[in-house]
């Protein structure tokens, strides 16, 4: 038999605790690896790997590349995760190590000294985690959208020198877990209460909250989450322990500021979530052009404090003045409260507001890239509610192009440049590179995760979209859109299961919220359990905002009773919607009652005048009746955008789709 050598990516799994629990319950150890097993195998297909043999509780597996490899493990957690979630009587709980080397094939099996390190790093993974080799880590480490974490040099049986070892950190892991204690320091900047003679002042402390949030995310070896969760503390009477169990963090920032005669006095106190002690405080008396100073020396502080050894570079960058105009900082931050105030269906002024402000401050100060690359994201972000994308994408191209000007390693800048490639130029290769982009200039942005997550999905990369999801919520923990797109992608990969799981969830905690209702109502439609649609349905009626009647009289025409639809319709035909409706909605109506010549006159005319709604929405159900019509295709095609469905994504029930 001849031995031929090639360089592969070699993984070893292992079941935790199987050895005792085969003398215990040699049954339930034996299902354990069967169901290790059937969560692997189709994997394998996706991220072209191949079994080697089986070791006893676990497996050998061999890939082509350390990319995929590292990919296919992480989803393997992901799943296994899942699978726990579930209530099962007995968890199962896998270790994964990764190396890349040179291997030598006899017959199916593989030798040599890469198996062997790859047996060696699996052991050092925590339950439910994945380790990697240096070797791996130096070819995945700008490629991957996971964190790594170096544990330092490790000493390898077989192996002459020390090795150093990285590990994937997880975001699903839950707080308190062995995992997140090996995990990067995560931290909460809680809103800072406004104690200014002025009540007005708020939005300078709500603005600094956003702004100290900004500054810290610039430290790599720190996580810190989101103003999107930490927004919902304002004002909280919560204890500080009941906070980090919430938000997975081990540390907590908060403070005061006051705001008076161009003088500033600023108090903070870093706070440990396990013990509740302070790590430092400090109080600011400062003039108010001394503010970004103020916020530099509260991240060195912090990143001291919590063992962070911070590199020349990001010192450097702490230490940079975003504008040198006080007037401009000041509408920037305007620009902020407003744009937090214009919330998850928006308040036309708010929106009105929120530009307004993020021009001011351009004007004031035209080399103020911040306030550029704020404002772009604002009007992407406002598309499709208050404005459309004939209106956005202009202005947005070229504030963007201004801001990569004047700061080329922004991540919201790339954030923005994403969107624009994504939902104006329809360019989905330069997007996925965009937000690959923004994530790797600045780990603890779960923007850039969640819209990564969103072109996944509509690319139908379904496993990778979900890894998105998950680490955008790691992130960003309350913040519901992830949440929602996850609910989303479980459906369109045909997982209903899962689909309601989570629905049921979202709903139970957030139960006066119409987009968490209309996706439970929707998973309920595609299971066809009409009476549980119907009863979630009715709990949509009252609100009269936009997305709400739009919601409900959707749902309402696809259980047969169209006369709110037709209302709608009638009222968006004759112009009297005071709002946006993006075009695709109003075709999804047409096409659920038969009406395809509206439905397709209405998505052409859609792409050629340039909102081109139609790629986040085509895989729809609800277009199900305009699937194979040539002119639909033509669209999709126009749109590079895949013009099959997966075979596997729900149907509506047959009594449903006249």
């Amino acid at each position: 038999m001849t031995d031929t050598r090639r360089l592969a990516a070699i993984m070893f799994t292992d079941i935790v605790g199987f050895t005792p629990l085969a003398h215990l319950d040699e049954v339930g150890a034996l299902l354990l690896q069967q169901e290790q097993e059937r969560l692997i195998r189709p994997l394998l297909q996706t991220y072209r790997g191949r079994k080697v043999k089986s070791t006893g509780d676990g497996l050998l597996v061999e890939f082509r590349d350390a990319y995929n490899a590292v990919q296919c493990a992480v989803e393997l957690q992901r799943r296994v995760n899942e699978r726990n979630s579930a209530d099962v009587a007995r968890p199962l709980q896998l270790r994964v190590g990764i190396h890349l080397g040179d291997v030598q094939r006899r017959g199916t099996d593989i030798l040599g000294d890469a198996v062997n390190i790859a047996a060696r790093v699996e052991p050092l993974a925590e339950p439910g985690g994945v380790c990697l080799s240096s070797v791996v880590y130096d070819q995945v480490h700008n490629k991957v959208p996971f964190q790594l974490e170096k544990l330092g040099p490790k000493s390898l049986k077989g192996v002459p020198e020390p090795m150093e070892v990285y590990r994937v950190v997880l975001p699903w892991a839950p707080a308190g877990s062995e995992a997140v204690a090996l995990t990067v320091p995560r931290l909460a900047i809680l809103p800072l209460t406004n104690i200014s003679p002025d009540a007005k002042d708020d939005y300078f402390a709500d603005g600094l909250t956003e702004e100290l949030i900004s500054v810290l995310s610039q430290i790599r070896g720190l996580r810190v989450i989101a103003r999107t969760s930490v927004g919902q503390y304002k004002g909280t009477v919560k204890p500080i322990a009941q906070i980090g169990s919430e938000l997975g963090v081990s540390a907590v920032l908060e403070g005061s500021v006051r705001k008076a005669d161009g003088q500033l006095r600023i108090s903070m106190q870093l706070i440990d979530v396990k013990t509740e002690e302070h790590r430092w405080s400090a109080t600011y008396d400062r003039k108010l052009e001394n503010v970004f100073a103020i916020q530099a020396d509260v991240a060195e502080r912090t990143a001291g404090a919590l063992k962070i050894e911070l590199l020349k570079s990001e010192r450097e960058a702490l230490q940079e003045r975003p504008t040198s105009s006080l007037v401009a900082y000041e509408s920037y931050l305007r620009g902020i409260r407003a744009f937090q105030q214009f919330g998850g269906y928006g308040s036309l002024a708010a929106d009105q507001e929120a530009v307004n402000y993020f021009e001011d401050a351009i004007r004031e100060d035209p080399q103020f890239s911040a306030a550029y690359s704020y404002l772009a994201n604002h009007l992407i972000a406002v598309m499709g509610i208050t404005r459309s994308g004939k209106e956005v994408f202009p202005r947005a191209r070229e504030l963007v192009v201004k801001a990569l000007e004047l700061n080329p390693n922004s991540s919201d800048t790339h954030t923005a440049q994403g969107n624009l490639a994504m939902q104006m130029d329809l360019d989905w290769r330069r997007a996925e590179a965009e937000f690959q982009q923004a994530i790797s200039l600045n780990p603890s942005a779960s923007v850039p995760h969640f819209w990564y997550g969103f072109l996944l999905g509509v690319l139908q990369r379904f496993d990778e979209a979900k890894q998105q999801y998950l680490m955008a919520i790691g992130l960003d923990p309350l913040w519901l859109l992830p949440k929602l797109n996850l609910l989303g992608t479980y459906e369109m990969s045909g997982d209903l299961e899962s689909t309601i799981a989570l629905g049921e969830k979202l709903n139970k905690n957030l139960s006066g919220n119409p987009m968490v209702r209309s996706a439970l109502a929707w998973a309920y439609v595609l299971s066809d359990r009409m009476d549980d649609a119907v009863r979630v349905v009715g709990s949509l009626e009252g609100p009269s905002d936009l997305t709400s009647r739009i919601l409900r009289s959707g749902f309402l025409a696809i259980l047969g009773k169209p006369e709110e639809a037709r209302a709608l319709m009638k009222d968006y035909e004759e112009g009297r919607i005071p709002g946006y409706v993006p075009p695709v909605m109003a075709a999804s109506f047409y096409a659920i009652w038969g009406e395809k010549e509206k439905a397709l006159t209405l998505l052409e005319r859609d792409f050629i005048e340039g909102d081109r709604t139609l790629w986040s929405f085509y895989q729809s159900e609800l277009l199900d009746p305009l699937r194979d019509d040539p002119r639909f295709i033509a669209i999709l095609k126009d749109m590079n955008l895949p013009t099959a469905i997966p075979a596997h994504r729900a149907k509506m029930p047959k009594r449903l789709k006249s």
